[in-house]
């Protein structure tokens, strides 16, 4: 037998000879593993789960104009720019005037599409209007409420051609107000059917939201945007860059990030990793705490053996590596088996406060072991030390 062999078979059974102090500090370390690992594991997944949670609260980033309004090859440009990002959903917006009868109020032609994904706080009575569904608007809460519009009713948009103001009337206008509003051959006319109605508790009560392409009809002109609005999961730092990088290469076009999103996130972030770096900490003195006062005890009841040891001429060097050695194997099964249970763990808790899975971090498993290690020799340190202090004379007295 070799003498490494010789060594790891002597690690191996003082374990088993000594399986009830063993299994204490190998459930310390386990737990010790199990927490450090979840909580690590859902330290590097928070920032795709909060971002998907703060996507719920609108779009994070915002372009607006430098001059005039965006076009549409600068649109099709930021839409190059930001193909690689993690986009959710983004949405130009173009306001144009219009009066429904004889009062002023708001078209929105957007991406409707893109609006959906932007904001799914928006609660929607009815449906929302998709993409290509031309003929049909969703209108803000305040103007249904004052108009007495509900889910079916129609109103009838007539608009102006070269961008000139909008004029809008209810079908129930008579025709002879109808032709009084309409002189000339100036006017774009479309009947729209109210499809869902907006409520969200903020200004989208008093727009009518229809799709882009539809109001550019109506006004008669190309495309012309008032802003656009973004939905990203990235955090600040990420996005400020976006923005420098729009405003170099877009000169026409001004980007920046909604900051009472974006820092709410990054403010929730950083108090999230304070909290796991401390309790990471805390588990690492108990485990280290834990595995010290057991190996304390298990030196205690091994005296005479490591008497015995040296007395036949042991070095403390070898005692030492003896020591060391089941250290190594503590951490190394403590580890695996916590890296394991880790994951379950963070899987558990994302599940309960966050409704998603996670995925598993492979790159954990010899982190997390390798830690392990070092805190199951840092334990031993004390214990080691003590025995080596043993003199054979005095354990091994009257034997």
């Amino acid at each position: 037998m070799t003498k490494r062999k010789m060594y790891l078979k002597m690690i191996l059974s003082s374990f088993i000879r000594r399986k009830s102090r063993m299994f204490v500090a190998l459930l310390a370390v386990v737990i010790g593993a199990t927490i450090m690992s979840g909580l690590i594991t859902i330290y590097f997944d928070i920032p795709r789960q909060l971002g998907k949670e703060f996507r719920s609260y609108g779009a994070n980033f915002v372009c607006l104009p430098n001059e005039g309004k965006i076009t549409q090859q600068d649109y099709d440009k930021l839409k190059t720019l930001i193909k690689d990002k993690n986009v959710v959903g983004i949405a130009p917006y173009r306001y144009e005037t219009t009066k429904i009868n004889q009062k002023p109020y708001i078209l929105a032609g957007t991406d409707m599409d893109g609006a959906k994904k932007n904001s799914p706080f928006w609660y929607i009575e009815g449906q929302w209007v998709k993409n290509g569904d031309e003929d049909n608007v969703m209108v803000g809460k305040e103007i249904a409420k004052t108009l007495g519009l509900s889910i079916g009713d129609k109103i009838k948009v007539e608009g102006v051609k070269h961008g000139k103001s909008a004029v809008a009337s209810s079908v129930s206008d008579s025709a002879q107000k109808s032709k009084e509003k309409n002189t000339g051959d100036d006017f774009y006319e479309a009947s729209l059917t109210v499809k869902g109605i907006v409520t969200t508790g903020g200004k989208e009560e008093s727009f009518i939201f229809l799709n882009l392409e539809k109001l550019n009809k109506i006004v008669e002109d190309d495309t012309k945007i008032d802003s656009i609005e973004c939905s990203i999961e990235s955090n600040h730092v990420e996005l400020e860059k976006l923005a420098k990088d729009i405003n170099k290469q877009i000169p026409n076009m001004i980007g920046s990030t909604v900051k009472r999103v974006t820092q709410s996130q990054d403010t929730v972030l950083s108090k999230l990793t304070a909290l796991i770096l401390l309790v990471n900490v805390v588990i690492l003195i108990l485990t280290i705490i834990s595995v010290s006062t057991t190996m304390i005890a298990m030196i205690a009841e091994r005296k005479k053996e490591i008497g015995l040891k040296k007395a036949l001429g042991a070095h403390n060097k070898e005692i030492i590596m003896d020591f060391i050695g089941e250290s190594v194997l503590l951490g190394l099964v403590g580890g695996f088996i916590g890296v394991i249970l880790g994951f379950e763990f963070a899987q558990r808790v994302s599940l309960s406060v966050f409704g998603r899975t996670i995925t598993f971090q492979y790159l954990l498993i010899p982190v997390i072991m390798l830690v392990s290690v070092l805190v199951t020799t840092i334990g031993s340190m004390i214990p080691v030390r003590k025995a080596i202090e043993i003199d054979p004379a005095i354990v091994l007295k009257g034997e």
